[in-house]
C-alpha cells in the first residue's frame, strides 16, 4: 500500500467520523475532506472539480428556487390541511399518506425533486399538530428511496445503469416497480412500530388543524397561478427531458427562471431561500469521493469481487446486491454506481442473457442510499430543511431508524431477485 492511498484513506475515514460524530457541521468536514484530497496531491484540483456532479448540483438548485416562490403561495400549507384532514387527523395516518405521496411522486418523477416539495409541507404539518418532524422526515427519507427504485428516472443511479445496460423505462418499470412496492408496503406496516410512543397529537392541536379552511391558506392566488403552469410544465419537462437531449439540470433551472421572469421576483430574496450548505455539502463530498476512486480503494473492492464470485451469476448477484447496499450508504450511491457499471457489465458477459447483475445493483444502490444520512441526495436535502426549522437529525439517530429498514428491505430484495431471476 502506496502512502498516496494510506494518506487518502486516513482523509476518508477522518472526514466520515467527522460527519457520523458531528463534531463539526457535516457540511465543513465534506468540504474539508474534498480540499484536503486536493491539498495532499490525492488528486489534482481538475479531477476533482470533473468528479462534480454539476448535473445534481444545479437540480437541486433550480428545484429549491422554485420551491421557495411556491412556498411563498401558501399552498404547503393548504396540500397540509387536506393531506391532515384526509387521514383524519391521525398521525400514523398522516404518515402513511405523506409517505405513499413520497414514493409515488419519486418514482414518477425523481426522488431529489419531491422531497425539496414535500419538505415544506411535513414541516408545516408537525408544526401545526405541536409533534416532532423527526418520524415524518425520516419516514419520507425512506420512501423516498424506496418509491425512486420503481422507475428509471426515480433515482439518479437507475439513470446510469439504464444507459449502460440499454434497459428502457418500461422494462425498469416492470422489473423494478413490484419490488419498490411490497417493501413500501412491508415499511409502512412496520412504521407504527418503529416510531411507536412518537406519533401522539395533542387533540386540541388537531382539531384546530382539521377546523382551519385551507382555501385561506393561500396568500397570493395570482402567484399561485402562475407557480402552477411553471410547475406543471417544469414536471412534464422532467417526463420527457431524454428525448429532447436535455440533462434534468437544464429543465429545473429553466423553469426557476421562467418562474422568476413571470413572477417579477427578486432574486437577492428568492436566493436567500436556496439551501447553500446542502449544495456545497455535496460539492465537498464529490470531491472527497474522487480521491477515494483515485486512490482505486473502490476499484479494488470491486476486482476482488470479481474473484471471488469466480463467475458464478448466482453467487455474483448476492454479492453485488449486499455490497453495493452497504457501501452506497458510505460512500454516497452516485458515485458508487458509476464506478461499479464497468464491473458489473464485466461480470454481465458469460451471462448476457440474464440482467440479475443490474437488477442487483439497482437495489443495492438505491436501497442501501437509506442507511445513512448522506447515503444519497433526498437524504441530506430533506435533514437540512429540518436543521434550518431547528429540528437537527443526529447522524447515529437516523442510523437507528434506518438500519433495520434498510437491512430488511435488502433481504426482500434478494429474495425477490433470486426467486424471479436465478432459479
Amino acid at each position: 500500500m502506496t502512502p498516496t492511498v494510506i494518506i487518502g484513506l486516513v482523509v476518508f475515514i477522518a472526514t466520515y467520523a467527522l460527519i457520523a460524530t458531528e463534531r463539526i457541521h457535516k457540511t465543513i468536514a465534506a468540504m474539508a475532506g474534498g480540499t484536503a484530497m486536493v491539498l495532499l496531491g490525492i488528486v489534482t484540483q481538475e479531477e476533482a472539480f470533473e468528479h462534480i456532479d454539476f448535473n445534481v448540483i444545479f437540480l437541486l438548485a433550480g428545484m429549491m428556487i422554485l420551491a421557495g416562490i411556491v412556498r411563498k403561495t401558501g399552498v404547503f400549507g393548504w396540500m397540509a390541511v387536506r393531506a391532515a384532514r384526509f387521514a383524519g387527523g391521525d398521525a400514523y395516518r398522516i404518515l402513511v399518506v405523506m409517505c405513499v405521496i413520497t414514493a409515488i411522486a419519486s418514482a414518477l418523477l425523481d426522488n431529489v425533486t419531491t422531497v425539496v416539495l414535500v419538505g415544506p409541507i411535513t414541516l408545516f404539518l408537525a408544526a401545526r399538530l405541536g409533534v416532532s418532524p423527526l418520524p415524518f422526515i425520516i419516514a419520507e427519507i425512506l420512501s423516498s428511496n424506496i418509491g425512486g427504485l420503481a422507475t428509471l428516472i426515480g433515482d439518479p443511479p437507475n439513470i446510469l445503469i439504464g444507459s449502460a445496460a440499454d434497459i428502457d423505462f418500461l422494462s425498469f418499470a416492470v422489473n423494478m416497480g413490484p419490488l419498490s412496492a411490497i417493501i413500501l408496503v412491508g415499511f409502512l406496516v412496520s412504521a407504527r412500530w418503529l416510531f411507536r410512543g412518537q406519533l401522539s397529537v395533542d387533540p386540541e392541536l388537531r382539531d384546530t388543524l382539521l377546523a382551519l379552511d385551507e382555501r385561506e391558506m393561500i396568500g397570493d392566488p395570482r402567484l399561485l397561478r402562475q407557480s402552477l403552469v411553471v410547475l406543471g410544465l417544469t414536471l412534464i419537462g422532467f417526463l420527457i427531458h431524454g428525448p429532447l437531449g436535455y440533462e434534468p439540470a437544464t429543465v429545473a433551472l429553466t423553469g426557476a427562471v421562467a418562474l422568476m421572469v413571470v413572477a417579477r421576483e427578486d432574486p437577492h430574496e428568492i436566493l436567500r431561500e436556496v439551501e447553500w450548505p446542502t449544495l456545497f455539502f455535496f460539492i465537498g463530498l464529490f470531491m472527497l469521493i474522487a480521491g477515494v476512486i483515485e486512490i482505486g480503494m473502490i476499484q479494488a473492492i470491486a476486482t476482488a469481487l470479481t474473484t471471488v464470485t469466480g463467475g458464478s451469476l448466482e453467487l455474483g448477484t448476492i454479492v453485488i446486491l449486499w455490497l453495493s447496499g452497504i457501501l452506497s450508504g458510505v460512500v454516497d450511491n452516485i458515485p458508487y454506481t458509476a464506478t461499479m457499471i464497468p464491473v458489473v457489465a464485466e461480470m454481465s458477459v458469460p451471462h448476457e442473457p440474464s440482467q440479475a447483475l443490474w437488477w442487483a445493483l439497482a437495489a443495492g444502490a438505491d436501497l442501501g442510499g437509506n442507511f445513512t444520512i448522506i447515503g444519497a441526495s433526498a437524504n441530506v436535502i430533506l435533514a437540512s430543511m429540518s436543521e434550518r426549522e431547528g429540528h437537527p437529525i443526529p447522524f447515529g439517530t437516523f442510523v437507528r431508524y434506518a438500519a433495520p429498514v434498510t437491512l430488511g428491505s435488502i433481504i426482500v430484495a434478494m429474495a425477490y431477485i433470486w426467486l424471479r431471476y436465478l432459479l
